[in-house]
Order: structure tokens, then sequence, then C-alpha cells
């Protein structure tokens, strides 16, 4: 079939970029939202101005596996989605383009072309939906160089509705997964930020999280088996709800990034579709005493879908706000029974923290829809000239104070500009912590955006690792973050892995640099 072909440089697809005027339309809107005005519209670099290098001659590939060596294939599959990339390819820099792209047919094309990857020396950098955000899939190395496409594995093979469990191929995209699933009224129930265009394979490759609050909302939690291909042979696991026969060979995949094989496909814990919801959106007077409410709610057991904490700042850009109060957005869901009880006693709770709501969930559909829209407007963003990014974390109830704090002076200081925005919300909520989700919003420094961005990068990332948090809580590892993954992991862990690299892929083709060094 036809692809829909993306855009070469940002969000989404080429039939959705935006106009020159709905750019420059946006810009009065920018400056009454973010407070300072937006520079000239700027327009992308179309791709046949682009700085693309010609593709490298690869020896004879496969028989039978389609490679693609287009202008097109190859920008679209050299960065990931940060904003930094979106930036590059903006400006029609493609640093990295892979010298094809391969688009297996199935798994035993995947087995071919490890094999022949591996004979010939040729690097491999598995591609899912290439929504990361940390330079997860961006092929930096010196010698030939493939991205291994998995888009053409997009099925669900087959529904275990006794188990409530399916097997699905890794290439699918997380709108025909659900849309596939929804044909036995079932539902993975896992819905990240880039769920329209990233795929199961690269959720679990990722250790992705969803934008669930509390419960089961790590791929981790929703995997009963794993099967990949490596280059050594097929790394599958046996379905089972529970194992305690050693070190789980799921749990070596999940989150591997590629280096120790291609996730083909998975056995998924799935459930019937809710039918039951209620929500509200409560106020309170500051973040801290909403952190209360939120530490309350993840230590009663009660298990709201969603309880998501936004500071006033970032209430008042996203959902209409005063900018004064916090807003926690609250709900619950359930396929058995109605969850209005559930929904009152959360209530209660956040009564005892100082929280207040009205009865209407207008607040509520203002954050979704704000939240949904967020990856297409920070296209619009940038060609406005403004800075846009996010960092991540998680860390334990008693250290969220002091590194919540310290993060928002860090990155503040390193913009060193008075317009800057730098905002936080609390994405997961856990009985012994929290996920501190920031975002940043400043002018950016035209032509000099790289040294802007790693500037507050750098100081947001030691901050939090200084203060007792994780590099990354959902965004991964990549290349971005390898400093400070180095940091946080234990030595002989390292050791272990770099082992593991070793034994699986001898000759270091899969991934080199993510995670590890070969």
């Amino acid at each position: 079939m036809a692809r829909r072909p993306r855009k070469h440089w940002g969000w989404g697809y080429a039939d959705e970029e935006p106009s020159a005027a709905d750019v420059a339309g946006a810009a009065p809107l920018v400056e009454r939202q973010l407070g300072f005005p937006a520079q000239p519209a700027e327009e992308p670099v179309a791709l046949d101005a682009a700085a693309l290098r010609a593709p490298r001659e690869l020896p004879p590939p496969p028989a039978g596996v389609p490679f693609d060596d287009g202008d097109h294939a190859r920008a679209t599959h050299a960065w990931g989605k940060s904003y930094l990339d979106v930036v590059r390819a903006f400006r029609g820099r493609f640093d990295h383009a892979p010298d094809a792209v391969v688009r297996p047919a199935d798994e035993e094309d995947v087995f071919a072309v490890l094999e022949w990857a591996t004979e010939t020396g040729t690097v491999v950098v598995p591609y899912g939906g290439g929504t990361s955000v940390v330079g997860g899939v961006t092929p930096v190395v010196d010698g030939p160089v493939v991205s291994l496409d998995l888009g053409a594995l997009d099925r669900v093979l087959e529904v275990d509705p006794v188990s409530r469990a399916a097997r699905v191929q890794a290439g699918v995209l997380g709108p025909s997964l659900e849309d596939q699933l929804g044909e036995h009224d079932l539902t993975l129930r896992h819905f990240p930020q880039s769920f329209e265009l990233s795929t199961l394979g690269g959720w679990i490759a990722t250790r992705a999280g969803g934008h669930f609050a509390t419960g089961p909302t790590h791929v981790d939690d929703l995997v009963e088996a794993v099967r990949a291909v490596t280059p050594t042979g097929a790394w599958e696991s046996r379905r089972l709800p529970g194992s305690g026969a050693g070190p789980s060979p799921d749990r070596a995949l999940i989150g591997s990034e590629g280096i120790l094989g291609v996730v083909t496909e998975a056995w998924m814990r799935v459930r019937p579709r809710p039918e039951h919801r209620a929500s509200r959106g409560v106020r309170f007077p500051s973040f801290a005493l909403g952190a209360e409410a939120v530490r309350a709610l993840a230590q009663s057991g009660l298990q709201p879908a969603n309880c998501r904490l936004i500071d006033p700042a970032e209430a008042a850009l996203m959902s209409g706000g005063d900018g004064e109060q916090a807003l926690l957005v609250l709900g619950f869901e359930s396929s058995d029974a109605p969850v209005e009880a559930e929904l009152a006693r959360g209530l209660e709770l956040c009564v005892e923290c100082g929280g207040t709501w009205d009865e209407g969930g207008e607040r509520v559909g203002a954050w979704r829809d704000a939240f949904l829209r967020a990856p297409y407007l920070r296209d619009v963003l940038i060609a406005l000239g403004v800075l846009s990014e996010t960092f991540e974390t998680a860390v334990t109830w008693d250290a969220l104070p002091a590194l919540h704090e310290a993060v928002l002076a860090a990155a503040r200081d390193a913009l060193a500009d008075d317009r800057a925005t730098v905002t936080c919300r609390l994405t997961h909520a856990y009985p012994d912590g929290a996920a501190p989700y920031f975002t940043v919003l400043a002018p950016a420094r035209r032509g000099d955006e790289e040294a802007q961005w790693w500037a507050v990068k750098r100081a947001a990332s030691e901050a939090l690792l200084a203060h007792g948090g994780t590099i990354t809580h959902h965004h991964a590892v990549g290349r971005d973050h390898r400093p400070w993954y180095d940091r946080q992991r234990p030595e002989p862990f390292a050791a272990a892995l770099r082992a593991a690299k070793a034994a699986v892929d001898p000759a270091a083709i899969l991934n080199p640099g993510v995670l590890v060094d070969p």
C-alpha cells in the first residue's frame, strides 16, 4: 500500500504542514500567550534545497528486501523529533542521513538484513515511528549505515480473549493498533503523547510511558512476552503471567533501544474498553499544595487514570487558567462499574490540601486538547523563533520539592532571558514518588539554537541528577542522555550490558553509541 508521506522536517504528515500564512497568523496569539513577540516567520528549507549528502555505495543487498535511497526516505530517517532535530531539519541540515532505508516485509527480511549487515560491516539503526526526542534513531556513524524501518510489520496477528492478550507486530502505529484491537472490543490502554506516530516496537525498545498517571502505565507492565531478531538468532520469551526463573529475558529487551536486537512482535496484555469515566479539574493555591494532594491520591490505593498536576504558569498557557492557581486533572475510568465513588473520595483528599473545583469539565477538556496539539504547535513555534523543549525525570516524594526548585532555577539561569518561561507538571504518580516534567519556552537565538538548547539541557540535567532524579522517566536515553545515564547506572551493570551486547551482536552493527559504546 502507498504510504502517506511524513513531513521531511517536523511532526506529522506532509499534507498537514501549515502554510506560511497560517504561521504568520499565529504570531499575535504566540505573543499574547507567551508574553514576548514572535520573530518574523521563517519558512522551512525545501528538501530539494537541503544539505543532504549523496548516499554511500552499499554492498549488494539481500534479494527481495526493499532498499530505498531516495532523498525523502533518507531525510525523514536522519533525525528524531527533539527540538534540536526539528530545527536542524527545518534549516535543511541532514548531517547523519542513512545511506538507505530498509523496509522489511516480514521477519524473514529482518533476519536477512542483519545477516547481510554483519557480513558487510554495515550499521543498522532500528526505526519505528521516528519520534525519539533523545537522539535514539539518529545514525551517527562514520561508515555505511541503513535505517531499518519496521512500518510494514503492522498487524495484530492473534487475540487470546481468555487470557486477555494479543500478539502484535512491532511496526504498528498507535491508532492502527487501537483500531484493530477495537474489532475485539479491547484496548492496550497505552497512550503516550507520541501515540499517533509511534509504534509498539518503539514503545518496548524505549520503556515508554503512557499518559495514565497511576497503575499500569509503562509498557513494562503491559508486555507478556517479546520476540526479537538478533545477529546471532531469535530472542523469544515464553508467554507467562509472571515468572521467577532468573533475570527476565523480556526486561532485558524492554528499554534496550535497539542495541541487543530488533523487536519484531510481542504478546501484550489487553483489556476491555472502559465504559465508565468521571473527571474534574481541581484548583490549588500553589503547586506545592497540589503536589501534596497528588501524593495523598497516589498513596490511597485509588489508582486514578489521570492525576496530572500542572503549575499555575502552564495551566494559564494550556487551559485558560488565571496564572495564580495550579490545576490537577483528576480522572477515573473502568470497564466494570461506575467510578463516581472513587472520584468523590479523590476529591475529598484534594479538599484536605486546599483544592476547589467547578462541576463542569471545560478545564479538563482544554488541557487534553492542548496536550494532543503540542507536537504540532512546536513546529509553528520554531518557524516563529521560539525555543520549545521539555525535560522529564522521576524522584521520591521527600526529594521532590528541592529538585523542583533546583531544575527551575538552573533552566532559567541557563536561558539568561527574563522573557523565558519555565514550567512544571507532574505527569505520573507513584506511592513513593512522582515524575516532574519541565517545559521551556523562550525567544530562540536564531542561528545559535544548538548552543542555546545544549546550555539549558546540560543545566537541567545536572540539576535533576544532583537532586536524586533519573535522567529520564519515559523519554529513553538515546545519544543525548548518555553522559548522565553513564553516571546514573552502576558500573558493574554497565559491564554486564556491554557483555550482553557483545554476545548477541559481536560485530556491533546495532545502533552503536546508544546505552553503551561498542
